[in-house]
C-alpha cells in the first residue's frame, strides 16, 4: 500500500497554552486515523527576539530547506537588533556542496571555462534565487566552495598551475575581475582570491 508524501506545514499560535491546546488536538485527531505525529518534527518552536524575550528549550527549526533562529538584523538607521529570521539551513549547504563535488569539475579540463559557466550558472543562479532572499551570506560558504572546485579544475587544465595552487587562485582571481559576469555568483562579489 503507497501512502502520500508527507507535507510539512508550520502553524502560529499567540500564546504557548494555544500552541500546547492544538498539539494535544493533533495528536488526538492523528490517532483517530491510526497515524502518529512525527516526534522530533512536531513541536513548539519559541520565536525569540527582541521583542519576546522569554526562554524556551526550542527557538530554532528547519523548514524547506531553511533555518528560523534569532539573528542579528540591522534596520534602515543602522542599528542593530535580534529578530527571527530565516537563512538556508546547514542540511541544504550540505546538500548543495555534494552537488557541487558530484560534478567533478577537475575531471573535466577538455572543458573551457566558459563550457563549465553553461553547464553550472543556471543551477547556482538557481540556488541564489531560492536561498539568497535571506542572510545571503551564508550562501557564501557553498559559493566559495565552488570557486575552490574551480581553482582545482584550472590546475589540472592548465599544467603550470599544477603544483601552484595559490598561482591557480590568482589566475582565477584576475579573471573574475576582467569578466565578473562569467559566473552568478561572481556578478555578487563571491570572487576567488586574487592577486
Amino acid at each position: 500500500m503507497r501512502f502520500p508524501r508527507a507535507t510539512h506545514r508550520l502553524v502560529h499560535c499567540r500564546t504557548r497554552q494555544e500552541a500546547e491546546k492544538l498539539l494535544e488536538m493533533l495528536k488526538k485527531r492523528f490517532e483517530e486515523c491510526k497515524l502518529e505525529l512525527h516526534p522530533e518534527k512536531t513541536r513548539i518552536v519559541y520565536c525569540k527576539d527582541d521583542d519576546r524575550r522569554g526562554d524556551y528549550p526550542n527557538i530554532s527549526f528547519d523548514f524547506l530547506g531553511y533555518t528560523f533562529r534569532p539573528r542579528r538584523a540591522k534596520n534602515k538607521y543602522g542599528k542593530y537588533f535580534v529578530s527571527f529570521l530565516p537563512a538556508v539551513s546547514d542540511k541544504a549547504i550540505k546538500s548543495m556542496r555534494r552537488v557541487v563535488h558530484d560534478w567533478r569539475m577537475h575531471l573535466k579540463p577538455d572543458k573551457s571555462i566558459e563550457d563549465l559557466s553553461r553547464m553550472f550558472n543556471p543551477i547556482i543562479r538557481g540556488w541564489i534565487n531560492y536561498y539568497g532572499h535571506y542572510y545571503k551570506s551564508r550562501l557564501h560558504i557553498v559559493l566559495r566552495y565552488f570557486n575552490g572546485c574551480l581553482v582545482y579544475w584550472v590546475r589540472r587544465k592548465y599544467k603550470r598551475f599544477n603544483r601552484h595552487r595559490r598561482r591557480a587562485e590568482y589566475w582565477l582571481g584576475r579573471l573574475a575581475r576582467r569578466e565578473p559576469r562569467l559566473f552568478t555568483h561572481w556578478q555578487l562579489g563571491t570572487l576567488p582570491t586574487a592577486g
